[in-house]
């Protein structure tokens, strides 16, 4: 017993003690939330264009624009749903060979992102009651003032625990940034693990994204929490 702890500690240390490797995960650990955040912006940015966009394109009087605006961003969400990360974090990098691996990578995370937080705000603002918009209509407000004014603050407080999932999903999912090069908490554990034939590398992110997760996930908990007794008061 003796022997397989002390052979754990060496593997451990190699891994994360020796030579101030412990830096590299922090510095993977700050790569991978910067990309989770900017792609969640990203994502917001799009995802509601598209909901918005589909919202008036379905209507029965919808004009022409706005029905191929909603068929257009039909394609799109097909499309990004429909194929893996991976293959789209190639694609666009080889599009953008003149830029970073880790800008291609927020690109990427944010377009994919933008088609599942589409669907997330269709269904926030569908849950808002018709009578709202013709409330603001009532008073005189144009169409478009109110759905920014109205509607979409009340879709977006609706929306913000599952807006909180998809950054957590984020978190995870730019596990594969590695594929384009970009030196996260997996890509540098990877790295270790190849470079010193240590283990203990795969262990120790694995142990890094649970630890993420849980806070963010506390964090999301506070959040509705908020949100619940905001809307019983």
């Amino acid at each position: 017993m003796s022997n397989w702890f002390e052979s754990v500690y060496k593997d451990v240390y190699r891994g994360l003690i020796m030579d101030d490797r412990w830096k590299l995960y922090l510095e993977g650990t700050g790569i991978t939330l910067s990309l989770a955040a900017v792609a969640c912006l990203m994502g917001i940015v799009i995802g509601v264009f598209v909901a918005v966009c589909k919202y008036y394109g379905t209507r029965r009087n919808a004009s022409p624009v706005w029905r191929t605006a909603a068929k257009l961003c039909d394609v799109y969400t097909t499309v990004i749903r429909g194929t893996p990360i991976v293959l789209q974090l190639l694609i666009i990098y080889s599009l953008t060979v003149w830029t970073k691996g880790t800008y291609a990578c927020m690109l990427g995370f944010g377009i994919n992102s933008g088609a599942y937080i589409s669907e997330i705000f269709r269904s926030g603002i569908n849950s808002i009651d018709i009578g709202q918009m013709e409330a603001g209509r009532s008073l005189g407000l144009s169409e478009g003032t109110t759905m920014m004014r109205i509607i979409l603050p009340q879709a977006i407080k609706n929306v913000l625990p599952a807006l909180f999932n998809e950054f957590i999903a984020l978190v995870k999912e730019t596990s594969v940034a590695g594929y384009i090069a970009v030196r996260d908490v997996t890509k540098v554990a990877s790295s270790i693990k190849g470079t010193y034939f240590v283990s203990s590398p795969l262990y120790i992110a694995a142990v890094i994204y649970l630890v993420l997760v849980l806070f963010l996930t506390f964090l999301q908990k506070r959040l509705e929490r908020r949100l619940a007794r905001s809307d019983r008061g």
